[in-house]
């Protein structure tokens, strides 16, 4: 009997075995140990009447991903499992063949493969998919000699968990849902986008752009991977915004956080300035409802408006460890107490000050304030000043207003503060940590502002400030109609910027390459990008803030057998993140002599010379950068930061960020079917050098991170791991370490017994 396959675009044909077998030979081509009649046999494809051709894909792809962990008998009769991660290069050639018969269907054309460059984007502008700026900036002829630049053979670079995850989130598809953009078309729209400001040379650079992408060298951040050449192309990852003790500004910053989440960014929001609960409002004792029902608007703000359908709404609201709140704060995410006053949608952090850690050193005891009485009986603000090295202006004012006895105040002991958090932090993974001496101290523009919190991730370090209302007025036209204007003072609205070099892809002597485009591309997505907010705008054209960070740090340290647990990892650190820094701050040197420095460049420690003095950066090579840089200016403010990297490292198979790996291979079910992962490039030689997170002695990595935050001006997006068996005692010495070895702010608690809600806004 002869059986009839049914195909994807819905014709039938007989069956032909050995187009499959064809087809299975290809993608296992120059793997090692994944032999194609194996993957055949233990397929085991019942054909059947009227079967599918991506019904036998797909089994053929699950068989090939159940083959990555293997259990084999050794001679004694014991069962172990083994890895051959070449497996999964098999399941994502057969996935990314799959992509190829949708897109020709979709697209119209015959052939196996890619299809013509310059009619999809044609298409997809016409749909209105395509900004039209694409067609605007670059001429037919320069579009298709871009499409003929298309390396397809890169596609085999991925494994099957990031060539499905990319084609999952980011691939655009028809409008009728079918296939349509190709991985390495998205990589070159992404790079013919960001090339865009280079004029004449946007064709050179767009293949320089493209090149380092689609060889997974670097990573974008998840909006610009999404919206780089669509006709909304917010880029940013994150915003940061500073609440003022008034309606205005509460209800001001929520506007400006669903309009970020609506364009897929998160939000970080600083609450420090709003008066605590039982306050006064003009002059009415006990009226104030303090900063818990604010906190539960934006929490409800980041249920209602998702990140453009992708994922609810991401938020971290901050507050000052010295608010007279901070109980309640503490409370918000835990699952015990009145669920009136929770917000479980939300992520919460704390600001710091030295005065606080020095104090939980000696157990001593700490007073929590009222910011709005603080300025009534004080006459200052205390949440606006921070200690340097040798003016500890807030250490002044606190006990300041320790002393004024007319101050209200609630005093407690600085260890059962403690208590809260870390009871906190091992049921729900946070408070996020901020150390906000720490930052300031290190800040190379605070002679124009100071940094009051940290974004979503807790890598971003940049100068924010509340805008203010200054009036609303009527205004009458010619025509006798009416219209209402508001005029506001902008602040400093921070947007964070990122990209990440791939440690895992990236030779050092590759970084002096790397590092320019990746800083030029940064600059770029400053000069294209659609923010949703104007404050932003202002605060990103003044400072042109960006974050150049990395992934696949562990999986460096593995490919060159450098154990996590060892001094030789911490001489790796500094030396590997010096060289980092420097490329990055001589690239933006560099670009500030094409293009012009930033605008608050003038009397920054950059031009100063204080930030080279203070990292005692006194080789020749940074003495003459800094001669430089005092000549030329920098182009970016504000110049490294490491994101988490989460989705974005799974795409270019590497470690996420700075983080060790979770496991070195495990199974994952996702919607039903199952995906093995393992550690990148696991195998025989750098097993061991994989050592799981949880099992790591995480002194070493506060060590590391110490080690790397003297080359990185912003901060670290750094997760503890911790265990079911780990005492109060030492999560207590992981802070204290923490805040020693002069971290700037500190991520989740990750505890084994508890899964963690990622953030996909700063996945760069």
């Amino acid at each position: 009997m002869t059986i009839n396959i049914r195909k994807r675009n819905n014709s039938i044909e007989p069956l032909c075995v050995e187009k499959t077998k064809k087809m299975i030979a290809f993608a296992c081509e120059g793997l090692d140990g994944c032999d194609p009649i194996e993957l055949e046999l233990d397929a085991r494809i019942q054909y059947v009447d009227g079967m599918t051709t991506k019904a036998i894909q797909k089994v053929l792809i699950q068989t090939a991903i159940e083959k990555v962990i293997h259990a084999t008998r050794d001679e004694f009769g014991n069962i172990t499992n083994r890895t051959n991660t070449n497996w999964q290069y098999v399941a994502a050639r057969l996935f990314v063949f799959d992509l190829y018969k949708e897109a020709a269907i979709s697209r119209g054309y015959k052939h196996f493969g890619y299809g013509d460059f310059v009619a999809l984007v044609d298409t997809l502008t016409a749909s209105n998919q395509y900004g039209t700026y694409l067609k605007e900036n670059y001429t037919k002829e320069q579009i298709r000699e871009l499409g003929e630049y298309i390396k397809p053979e890169r596609d085999y670079l991925f494994n099957y968990e990031g060539v499905k995850l990319l084609a999952d989130r980011y691939l655009i598809r028809s409008r009728d849902g079918g296939g349509c953009e190709l991985p390495q078309e998205r990589f070159l729209v992404i790079a013919m986008h960001l090339a865009i400001p280079e004029g004449e040379n946007r064709v050179k650079y767009a293949k320089e752009f493209y090149d380092v992408l689609s060889t997974l060298q670097m990573t974008v951040a998840t909006p610009t991977l999404a919206n780089a050449g669509t006709s909304f192309y917010q880029l940013s990852s994150c915003f940061i915004s500073t609440v003022g003790d008034n309606l205005w500004s509460i209800y001001d910053v929520n506007q400006k956080f669903s309009k970020v989440s609506k364009h897929g960014g998160a939000l970080g929001i600083y609450l420090g300035k709003i008066r605590s609960l039982n306050s006064e409002i003009r002059g009415h004792k006990n009226a104030s409802g303090g900063v818990i029902p604010w906190v539960r608007l934006y929490n409800d703000t980041a249920v209602a408006v998702d990140q453009l359908g992708r994922r609810k709404g991401g938020a971290t609201v901050t507050l000052d460890i010295w608010h007279a709140d901070l109980y309640d704060f503490l409370e918000l995410k835990t699952n015990n107490g009145d669920d009136r006053r929770k917000a479980h949608d939300i992520f919460t952090g704390l600001s710091i000050p030295n005065l606080f850690m020095e104090r939980l050193e000696t157990r001593g005891e700490w007073s929590l304030f009222d910011p709005y009485m603080v300025k009534k009986v004080m006459g200052f603000s205390l949440e606006d000043s921070y200690d340097e090295v040798e003016d500890k202006e807030f250490t002044r004012r606190y006990l300041a207003c320790e002393a004024c006895e007319e101050l209200p105040r609630i005093t407690v002991k600085v260890l059962d503060i403690m208590k809260k958090i870390m009871k906190s932090a091992v049921e729900t993974g946070v408070p996020f940590l901020f150390f906000r001496d720490t930052v300031n101290q290190a800040n190379p523009n605070k002679h124009e502002g100071m940094i009051y919190a940290s974004n979503l991730c807790q890598e971003i370090a940049q100068n924010m400030s509340e805008t203010e209302l200054i009036e609303e007025v009527i205004i009458e036209e010619a025509d006798g109609s009416k219209q209402i204007i508001h005029k506001m003072k902008p602040g400093d609205m921070v947007t964070c910027n990122l990209n990440s070099i791939n440690l895992g892809k990236v030779e050092k002597k590759d970084l002096a390459h790397n590092i320019p485009l990746q800083i030029r591309m940064l600059d770029n997505v400053i000069t294209l990008n659609q923010v949703p907010e104007l404050d932003a705008k202002i605060t990103s054209d003044k400072y042109r803030a960006i974050g150049l960070g990395t992934s696949g740090y562990h999986h460096y340290l593995a490919k060159n057998q450098i154990p996590w647990e060892s001094e030789e990892h911490l001489a790796q650190a500094d030396e590997l993140f010096e060289e980092i820094a420097y490329q990055a701050i001589k690239a933006s040197m560099e670009l500030a002599k094409e293009k012009g420095a930033y605008d608050a460049f003038e009397g920054s420690e950059w031009q100063t010379g204080a930030y080279f003095d203070k990292r005692g950066y006194s080789s020749e090579r940074w003495q003459k950068l800094k001669a430089d840089v005092a000549k030329y200016g920098l182009r970016n403010g504000y110049i490294m930061a490491v994101a988490p990297t989460g989705s974005t490292s799974n795409i270019a198979n590497t470690s996420a960020g700075i983080d060790p790996i979770f496991r070195r291979f495990f199974v994952e079910e996702k919607k039903g079917s199952f995906i093995t992962k393992t550690a990148p490039e696991l195998n025989d030689q750098n097993y061991w050098f994989y050592k799981e997170a949880h099992t790591i002695d995480q002194q070493y990595s506060i060590k590391a991170c110490g080690i790397r935050q003297r080359h990185i001006d912003q901060s670290q997006s750094i997760n503890f791991y911790i265990t079911p068996e780990y005492k109060a005692k030492d999560i207590l010495n992981l802070y204290v370490e923490a805040w020693k070895q002069g971290l700037k702010t500190i991520y989740y608690i990750r505890n084994q017994s508890l899964e963690m809600d990622e953030c996909t806004s700063c996945s760069s």
